[in-house]
């Protein structure tokens, strides 16, 4: 589109701000993301059935899915089972997990280094976490936070995931290029409002947007 050939911005919420990362990532050699800013998005992946929260009944159904959300029909088929992450099964979740790992680049024997130099290209980078989510498992995936390898706590910020959480050297992993933007992004906390119910990725141009809806499975 010619409308973005001098750059563009994009505000993602929830799912969307993945889509978001993907064309700042993948798409190579396009029209360069200037600002990102992200609301509520799952960034270092979710431990807990999206939409559905903490509660009892979500841990049973959190245990009945388990021994399918990673088989190939679950991660073609439904698009949070591409960012869904259990701290206790680290090694299934890198060999089927069909989207996190590559956008992450967490994957040991496919990193790609473009991917951290397209990530550190953006001018500003904006996380904000939801007060009270009760969607993202934890909440501070908003921050890149998450859990180490194999416990549920207690939540540890880019940093020590990227220290400690995976038993591999994440030298090109986006959770450190975060730790190289830290002195170009702003990390916020807002109280969660009703309204907007569904995810999405707004591309900003100008006086222009465009808005795309997100839900179906993710790829790369």
């Amino acid at each position: 589109m010619k409308e973005l050939s001098e750059g563009y911005n994009i505000v993602g919420l929830s799912q969307g701000n993945l889509i978001g990362r993907g064309v700042v990532e993948f798409c190579e050699g396009g029209p360069p993301v200037k600002n990102f800013v992200s609301l509520g998005g799952p960034h270092a992946g979710t431990a807990s059935v999206p939409l559905c929260g903490s509660g009892i009944f979500c841990i049973i159904a959190n245990n009945l899915i388990k021994a399918e959300v990673y088989s190939d029909y679950v991660q073609d088929h439904l698009a949070p089972s591409g960012y869904l992450k259990f701290p206790n099964d680290i090694p299934k979740y890198l060999e089927k997990c069909k989207f996190l790992p590559k956008l992450n680049n967490e994957l040991p024997d496919k990193r790609n280094s473009t991917y951290k130099e397209c990530f550190s290209s953006l001018q500003n980078l904006v996380l904000i976490m939801f007060k009270d989510d009760k969607v993202l498992i934890p909440k501070e995936t908003a921050w890149f936070g998450y859990y180490p390898d194999g416990a549920f706590s207690p939540v540890l910020p880019p940093q020590k995931v990227s220290d400690n959480a995976f038993p591999y050297h994440m030298r090109d992993s986006v959770f450190n290029t975060i730790l190289d933007l830290l002195h170009k992004t702003s990390c916020l906390v807002v109280k969660y409002e009703e309204g907007l119910s569904y995810p999405f990725m707004l591309i900003l141009c100008g006086r222009q947007s465009f808005i795309l809806k997100t839900g179906s499975a993710l790829k790369p």
